[in-house]
């Protein structure tokens, strides 16, 4: 396999404050890190160095995404906002995503090294590609930034193949621990892209994210939602993907597929409680690159979201690298062995209702 990579070091420059996990500071909140800081991703690319798979991925050079691009999703009442904090002082742009100083610029480097991943992709400079940008984005909305995410870099993204590339159908899985709110809001009503989000039931955000949210308008039965219960292991996360996730794709034929990828949903991660692990990314990979030579050439991106574990993000990326490569190096992942053998990590009778809801789902997408 032919794998694009596209990275920066001035994404690690995005400063998030010194909030203390979410919260900002004083009193009585003791000042600390933002749980959103550049040690997972920067660990994430350096054992991608230290392994040797880096060398062996294709360079993507990262562009910023024009004001024109980032209109396509977000108001510009929004664009405006993120700008003048950037320019300043910094400050929240939204609800729980702090922008600092030069932010906007990242921002703007972030969206358009996904939409960069994209074209290589569509392009067939690179079979497949990983998007490691920071600010992540699945969480924005049009008019606000939400949960560290400034712009809605997917989404974005998305848009872009379909105006510049013409592409009719696209569809977006996302297996951050949290439901993917911003992209789904972004084609409510397109009948263009499939939009499936896989997260932990009612983790963030709250409101949102149940089996009932399934489009409107022209997008009705165009969004699916796959809350799955706290606790939930690799096996739950198979199964969603057998049942649920898979025969939709093949039922939609997409011609691109785009995976918003955090790996918050591992074991151990401060902002979840799920158990995935390594291989379980590796298998979830290896799941949506069949789907994907099966119905778009082999089209896919993923683009990097959450994942809060400095020690262990790193390996969950690896693996998934690898897998979308080809190429196995020798690393193996010290956490591996104590994640596999939690209590629960293969589906559970309340896990599986869960899931035999999500697939009443795909009736109202077969139907189209």
């Amino acid at each position: 396999m032919n794998t694009g990579f596209v990275n920066h070091e001035i994404y690690l420059w995005h400063n998030t404050g010194n909030y203390a996990s979410i919260m900002p500071y004083g009193n009585p909140v003791q000042p600390g890190e933002h749980v959103e800081n550049p040690e997972t991703k920067r660990r994430f690319r350096n054992l991608l160095e230290v392994s040797g798979l880096l060398s062996q991925l294709r360079d993507i050079e990262a562009r910023a995404a024009t004001e024109q691009e980032i209109l396509r999703f977000h108001t510009q009442e929004h664009l405006d906002r993120v700008k003048q904090l950037s320019a300043n002082e910094g400050g929240d742009a939204g609800f729980f995503s702090p922008i600092g100083r030069g932010s906007y610029e990242i921002a703007a480097l972030s969206a358009g090294g996904v939409i960069s991943a994209v074209d290589a992709v569509i392009e067939q400079k690179v079979n497949n590609a990983y998007a490691l940008v920071r600010p992540p984005g699945h969480h924005a909305l049009a008019d606000t930034a939400m949960g560290f995410c400034s712009f809605g870099n997917a989404v974005i993204a998305g848009l872009h193949a379909m105006e510049v590339h013409g592409l009719e159908r696209i569809a977006y899985v996302d297996w951050d621990v949290h439901h993917g709110n911003g992209t789904q809001s972004g084609f409510w009503e397109d009948p263009r892209a499939l939009t499936i989000s896989i997260h932990q039931d009612r983790c963030f955000p709250l409101d949102s994210g149940s089996l009932s949210e399934i489009g409107a308008g022209a997008g009705e039965g165009f969004n699916m939602n796959i809350p799955l219960p706290p606790g939930s292991g690799v096996g739950a996360y198979e199964a969603a993907f057998d049942r649920v996730v898979i025969p939709a794709l093949l039922a939609y034929q997409p011609q691109l597929i785009i995976v918003p990828c955090g790996f918050d949903a591992g074991a151990h991660d401060p902002l979840g409680r799920m158990q995935m692990h390594s291989e379980g990314y590796r298998s979830l990979t290896k799941k949506i690159m069949a789907v994907a030579d099966s119905v778009c050439d082999g089209r896919l991106v993923l683009c990097h979201e959450g994942g809060y574990n400095p020690a262990t993000v790193p390996f969950f990326g690896l693996a998934v690298v690898e897998q979308l490569s080809g190429i196995k190096t020798e690393v193996v992942d010290p956490f591996y062995e104590v994640m596999v053998a939690l209590g629960g990590q293969e589906l559970q009778s309340h896990q599986n209702i869960a899931i035999e809801e999500a697939e009443a789902l795909l009736a109202n997408l077969k139907k189209r």
